[in-house]
């Protein structure tokens, strides 16, 4: 709305578009307009007063969809409700377009790092953090027409692997971990560090198994191989459930054979340096811890391959922006490897970006892996289905695909309950707010635009039969003010983009939910008056539209009936 006053007054002042947005305000009161222009700051240069300047202004600007009146040193703006409401509706149901998405990136390639869980380790419950975060900055990136390419980095290289082959070695039970893989291999490798903080020793031995696996020890290998294998069918589980789809599984190990050009670069540039034995990159000059490249006995560290993930994916798909969607607590290791890329002389690390979060308690609890206090994924997935069939059984017993839609629910609510609060935010995970279906959450989300499904139903009317809207049935507050939010959802996406924030889209979509439902208890869209029903149905049809397509960007379904 501010968009297009800015374009109408701009054809009457010497003033850019942006820079009257800039300047344009929302009045207090409906009466005062639905736009203001402040003149005082055009006093100076026009030599008037700033009630003549909006007074001469009222009297220049003419459009069709807004007219507009000097209070004071003010100039207000008042949109024709029912031609604003007919064009935005069929704007939005234009089947041309997908009302929201643009090409402001075509042309343009983003690269997504996210999800990245450690291999021989549980798909646990704060994994769902990276993966919704990083899926719905793809799904964002996709809508403004960027070729996005989404990579999961998986954890499958480190001093862990050391750590689990000497558990495996001291501790495993073949038989035992071929029924259960996951479930025993974690269980060793709690055991290990139960043990290691009586046997420090136990660090020593871990990091030579590491090594022997960098080196390419037959033993090391057949049982990373084997850890590796076991956890991709887990994790495939898991991202099935969650409806997230990868471009690409490149772990940490696939650029072993890649780290000998950034030791290389490093030496020839003049940045590596020896330290008690170790090879550093200082950083102190930015005020930063060193960069360790290579441990004293030779292993590789997840820094020396980063940097050489970064040269490998500029090679490969030239990026214009990259994103590195990892917990908060990683914030300094970026920051050092971006450093480090500058001062190799790769200026596009100005656009590579840490996107990262806070932590997921669970019943206000902090998880952890090596204690053996985890929550596991796919268990909760699985009881949020369960307690969501309950409830629709409840709410509405005969619902046709009952077990397809308390999936999307349940898989749903346990998503939105992450992705609608700031991502730096700690999350705590509860049954009780995540599956309500009032509220902030996403069944209620879900519920709104099933609502709306139900009134094309109940009319007996296709979305193709709305048509030749009249928007004189559409002047009431409860319709402007839904108009107005349908009106903004283009924007929401921009703005959640830019600022890699997918809660900017669960936020709005739960103000278009609350807004729509004030208009349907406050209008009656079912009516006797043909036209009257079509015009109520097309605002409602439009709701549905971007509800669905909202819920589609955080990696929520949109069942039809619940």
């Amino acid at each position: 709305m501010k968009q297009y006053v800015a374009k109408v007054l701009s054809q009457s002042l010497d003033l850019s578009v942006e820079d009257i947005l800039n300047l344009l305000e929302t009045p207090p009161n409906r009466e005062m307009g639905d736009v203001a222009f402040p003149c005082f700051s055009l006093a100076k240069a026009f030599r008037k007063a700033p009630n003549q300047i909006a007074e001469d202004l009222s009297r220049q600007v003419s459009d069709p969809l807004v007219s507009c009146k000097a209070i004071g040193p003010y100039l207000n703006f008042y949109f024709d409700r029912a031609k604003y409401a007919k064009q935005l509706i069929e704007t939005i149901l234009d089947k041309k377009n997908t009302y929201g998405e643009s090409e402001i990136g075509k042309g343009k390639t983003v690269v997504v790092d996210y999800s990245s869980p450690n291999i021989a380790k549980p798909f646990s419950l704060p994994h769902l953090r990276s993966t919704m975060i990083g899926n719905a900055i793809v799904h964002l990136y996709q809508a403004l027409g960027y070729q996005v390419v989404g990579i999961n980095h998986l954890g499958d290289w480190g001093t862990q692997f050391g750590k689990l082959i000497v558990a495996y070695h001291k501790w495993g039970n073949d038989e035992v971990i071929r029924k259960n893989p996951i479930e025993e291999l974690v269980k060793i490798y709690v055991k290990f560090h139960e043990e290691a903080e009586k046997h420090p020793e136990l660090e020593d031995e871990a990091r030579q198994w590491f090594r022997k696996l960098e080196e390419g020890n037959d033993e090391a290998l057949r049982l990373w191989k084997w850890f590796v294998e076991e956890s991709l069918q887990e994790f495939s589980k898991i991202y099935d459930l969650l409806g997230v789809h990868f471009d690409h599984f490149m772990g940490e190990s696939f650029y072993n054979d890649k780290m000998d050009r950034v030791i290389q670069e490093l030496t020839e540039k003049g940045l590596l340096q020896e330290s008690e034995g170790a090879m550093i990159v200082d950083l102190s000059d930015l005020d930063m811890p060193p960069v360790l490249i290579k441990k004293k006995d030779g292993s590789s560290i997840y820094a020396t391959r980063d940097l050489a993930a970064a040269l490998y994916r500029k090679d490969a798909f030239d990026f214009d922006k990259m994103f590195y969607v990892v917990g908060n607590e990683q914030a300094l290791h970026f920051q050092q490897v971006f450093a480090v890329l500058k001062k190799m002389g790769y200026h596009w690390a100005e656009e590579m970006k840490h996107v990262p979060f806070g932590l997921m308690l669970f019943e206000n609890k902090k998880m952890s892996t090596r204690k053996g206090t985890i929550v596991l994924l796919e268990e909760v997935l699985q009881k949020s289905i369960e307690m969501a069939d309950q409830i629709i059984a409840e709410k509405n017993p005969d619902l046709p695909n009952r077990e397809e839609t308390a999936k999307a629910v349940g898989v749903g609510a346990v998503i939105f309950n992450d992705l609608k609060q700031h991502r730096m935010h700690e999350v705590n995970f509860s049954w009780e707010d995540a599956l309500n279906f009032e509220g902030e959450t996403g069944p209620y989300v879900q519920y709104t635009n099933a609502r709306t499904r139900s009134l094309l139903r109940k009319a007996n009317i296709s979305e193709e039969q709305i048509h030749s809207i009249d928007g004189s049935y559409l002047t009431g507050d409860a319709a402007w003010d839904l108009s107005l939010l349908l009106n903004q959802y283009p924007d929401i996406l921009i703005k959640a983009a830019n600022r890699a924030e997918p809660s900017v889209v669960a936020r709005y979509l739960l103000d278009v939910s609350a807004q729509f439902n004030r208009f349907y208890h406050q209008e009656r869209v079912i009516t006797e008056n043909e036209k009257e029903q079509i015009a109520k149905l097309g605002l409602s049809t439009a709701t549905s539209k971007v509800l669905q397509h909202g819920l589609s960007i955080l990696g929520l379904k949109a069942p039809e009936a619940i």
